[in-house]
């Protein structure tokens, strides 16, 4: 199976204020070849976490989109579009299409833990778009049971969130103890990043906080002697355009 494996441990750590705020990154947006490389419209993944809480100061974006999930906990936002702090509770999800331009600050109340994933939807193209945003509450999400797993959609068929940016699809999966065999789209690149749990592939194993890239496959057939939860994000394998990262 085509499938491909980054440790916790081989991801590219990272932190703000003086490590009040951690994080992994399975993509980076650097040429540091022992990282995993932008690909697809998949432009950067971090996973952030802070556990006394802590405030990531007004910055500014341009151009991409970014998502930003709640796994855990609450996070406050402000941006120069609304000019208000905005709380999001576990599951919520915004999204920022950043178009001409948007400053930000987000704060990560303490337990809290995120998702930050930046796509490239056509850069060249969205830098000249005003920049718009969108606040998506739990409730939004259509939850699912399909073939023994439990399947929220945030980006997909009868899910809220339109983006510009093509080909995604974007599920958080819960799964039980046993074994299991995961539908995929065989014509997209899988990523996925197991939340909690453990679970073996062949003769792989991928651990909590692990992240792994598929490509040819039109399912993934693993075992878990626990209960789990994985992202996944489904992405175009050939874009109709040049990303950011092949400038």
């Amino acid at each position: 199976m085509p499938i491909t494996i980054y440790p916790f441990e081989q991801q590219e750590p990272g932190g703000f204020n003086d490590g009040e705020i951690l994080e992994n990154r399975p993509i980076v947006m650097s040429h540091n070849p022992a990282h995993l490389l932008p690909y697809s419209n998949l432009f950067y993944w971090a996973h952030a976490w802070s556990d006394n809480g802590s405030t990531i100061g007004e910055h500014p974006h341009k151009a991409f989109e970014i998502m930003t999930f709640i796994l855990k906990g609450t996070i406050e936002h402000y941006d120069t579009k609304n000019r208000k702090w905005i709380p999001l509770n576990a599951g919520d999800a915004q999204l920022i299409r950043a178009g001409s331009g948007i400053s930000h600050s987000e704060k990560l109340n303490a337990g809290s833990h995120v998702f930050q994933i930046w796509f490239d939807p056509d850069v060249r193209k969205t830098m000249s778009e005003p920049a718009s945003y969108n606040d998506y509450s739990s409730n939004d999400f259509p939850v699912a049971s399909v073939n023994g797993f439990t399947v929220k959609t945030f980006v997909g068929p009868d899910a809220p969130v339109e983006m510009e940016s093509p080909g995604i699809k974007a599920v958080e999966i819960s799964f039980k103890e046993g074994p299991h065999k995961l539908s995929l789209s065989k014509d997209k690149i899988s990523s996925l990043y197991l939340i909690e749990g453990e679970i073996k592939t062949g003769d792989k194993l991928i651990k909590a906080n692990d992240f792994a890239v598929i490509k040819d496959e039109d399912s993934l057939e693993f075992e878990s002697n626990q209960e789990g939860k994985l992202f996944l994000i489904e992405s175009p394998v050939k874009l109709e355009y040049k990303t950011y990262a092949e400038f």
